[in-house]
């Protein structure tokens, strides 16, 4: 049954362009008062931050984390697979991030995900949504504001290796993420989390799509606010 579901859901990623897009053109949406509630990035990708690596040190390489196993070894959702397609279909194929596919269809993001060009997604995975509660993801998946906060929360700017992506970074939500290295295991201090009680630790990343890099993560990224 998961399959199933998982499948249709690959299918409507695919044919983003018929889901209405809530951030067109990656456009402000605005909260009631006015106020934007997510900073869109302007038409060149913002730079971030991020600490250099030492120059004696050799770049990480290849996929890191000890999870790498929630992509399988071949076929759909597997790394050889996910690098030729945008980054939306890709984690619809994976079944770990069935819970991300649906918030992302949920905030209207497909296009968003699927035609921005260079991006790191930091992907929730099942076990990181589910650690929020069982009442938790329902009530999510019907505030659309909120997880289009959520969601853009998790995408950065640039295809950025481990060695980059250690450092602070302004995300597409407009506010910081702040990754801590080392960069083969690297980690978000517990404060920047949804539960704010556990750190989030990548599981298994560095892994290419086609316009976007994945770092699948065990615990739900807080947006500022």
């Amino acid at each position: 049954m998961k399959a199933a579901r998982l499948s249709r859901a690959t299918v409507r990623l695919a044919l983003g362009g018929a889901v209405p897009v809530l951030l067109a053109g990656l456009t402000a949406c605005t909260s009631a008062d006015g106020s934007d509630t997510v900073s869109a990035a302007s038409g060149t990708a913002a730079s971030s931050a991020s600490a250099a690596a030492p120059s004696s040190a050799a770049p990480v390489q290849g996929p890191i984390g000890a999870g790498c196993a929630v992509f399988p070894a071949a076929g759909p959702g597997s790394a050889a697979v996910i690098a030729t397609v945008p980054v939306g279909i890709a984690v619809s194929t994976v079944p770990q991030l069935s819970t991300l596919t649906q918030a992302i269809i949920a905030a209207n993001l497909v296009d968003v995900v699927n035609t921005r060009e260079d991006v790191t997604l930091l992907a929730p995975s099942d076990a990181a949504f589910a650690a929020l509660g069982p009442d938790a993801v329902p009530a999510l998946l019907t505030d659309v504001p909120r997880l289009t906060t959520l969601i853009t929360h998790h995408v950065l700017p640039g295809r950025l290796t481990p060695d980059q992506l250690v450092g602070e970074h302004t995300t597409l939500n407009g506010d910081q993420v702040t990754v801590a290295g080392p960069a083969v295991t690297p980690t978000l201090t517990a404060d920047q989390t949804a539960p704010a009680a556990v750190q989030a630790t990548v599981v298994c990343g560095n892994v290419p799509t086609a316009n976007a890099t994945l770092y699948v993560i065990d615990q739900v990224l807080a947006p500022a606010g």
